[in-house]
């Protein structure tokens, strides 16, 4: 499709975006709707950036801040999802942490010299002592960083959020050097030049255009179309919280939503479409009529740290949402069918799965 076909999707009206989300549907290969039984792992909530709707970043002195989660506090969390049968275990962290003095200076008394290599530690432990498969979100990496992490990760995970420069210089970005798209798209790159199984999405509402959406997503099918490891893309929408500085930043609305979810099924029949349930309970069923097609990590165990507000649904309540449409629930590995191969995956990872 080319850019000016798509800014008319986004600006669809009346039938038209009925029409669209047929067009979004009519793409579907299965009636399944997937999801992935996880637990969430907030290795620290210390962060280089400062993003104008971030609620899960802390300051080092703050009450309230994880400089780094202990070994044992992590492995006992995991083990006990092991008990509850996940098979995922979604390891996230502010992004570059370690820079932060007091990061650094707990990473060295537990042994370790870095964030990465603490990670590293405690995936590989993951696959050892447990049947959970590693999938991080580390934010900006090189790719030597990105081959060491693919030794011990079933697939790998970097939001995009948006190409838009001009976001650098607003309250969503004006304060997170990480979010420069360039870098961000860099790390993708890399991670499909590794053949690492990769989730990115697009943050919808932060002062983006319409436009600005649309080179998003071709960005993304650019490189889709160059390396073939995006595995799953994330339509998230922005949601107002009490005390971030965007408090009084307007929400996408619904309609939008519907318009960005359904085009963005339409340029990516190649890709699963997730939209988080937990931030739209009450629309949650209208993304699966618009072709989502999966509901991302669920948790029985840990909540999610990035929208604490937001508690995940309970199983029984996504199986009678999919149900309730005529889909069937049914659980995923945090890598998708088609890159369970050797291409795609560490021997370490493939022993695990077989």
């Amino acid at each position: 499709m080319f850019k000016d076909q798509l800014i008319l999707l986004l600006e669809s009206q009346g039938e038209d975006v009925l029409h669209l989300m047929m067009q979004a549907n009519s793409l579907r290969q299965t009636d399944e709707i997937t999801y992935s039984k996880n637990v969430f792992l907030p290795l620290t909530n210390i962060c280089r950036n400062e993003c104008g709707y971030c609620t899960f970043r802390r300051n080092p002195e703050d009450d309230d801040a994880t400089l780094v989660m202990p070994p044992q506090e992590v492995m006992a969390t995991i083990h006990q999802a092991d008990e509850y049968g996940c098979r995922e275990a979604l390891f996230t962290f502010g992004e570059q942490a370690d820079a932060t003095p007091k990061v650094e200076h707990a990473l060295k008394k537990l042994g370790y010299s870095g964030m990465l290599e603490y990670l590293y530690d405690l995936c590989e432990r993951t696959l050892d002592e447990t049947n959970l498969l590693p999938h991080s979100n580390p934010g900006i990496l090189e790719k030597d960083e990105l081959k060491m992490l693919r030794e011990v990760n079933a697939s790998m995970g970097l939001m995009l959020e948006t190409t838009s420069k001009r976001l650098m210089d607003t309250p969503a970005h004006e304060k997170s050097p990480g979010k420069d798209p360039q870098l961000r798209i860099k790390t993708i790159e890399n991670a499909g030049k590794l053949k690492i199984p990769f989730t990115t999405g697009l943050l919808i509402g932060i002062g983006e255009t319409v436009e600005e959406r649309v080179e998003s997503l071709l960005e993304i099918r650019r490189i889709q179309d160059k390396y073939g490891h995006i595995q799953e893309i994330i339509i998230q929408n922005f949601r107002t919280k009490p005390g971030i500085e965007m408090e009084n930043h307007s929400e996408p609305s619904l309609l939008e939503m519907i318009r960005m979810v359904a085009t963005t099924k339409l340029l990516f029949p190649d890709c699963s479409v997730q939209v988080p349930p937990n931030l739209n309970q009450d629309s949650a069923q209208v993304f699966l009529m618009a072709g989502a097609d999966d509901w991302g990590g669920v948790s029985p165990l840990t909540r999610d740290y990035v929208n604490p507000e937001a508690p995940w649904p309970e199983l029984d309540e996504l199986n009678k949402l999919t149900s309730q449409l005529g889909f069937y629930l049914k659980e995923r590995l945090p890598v998708y069918p088609p890159y369970l191969t050797k291409e795609f995956l560490s021997n370490r990872i493939q022993e695990k799965i077989i």
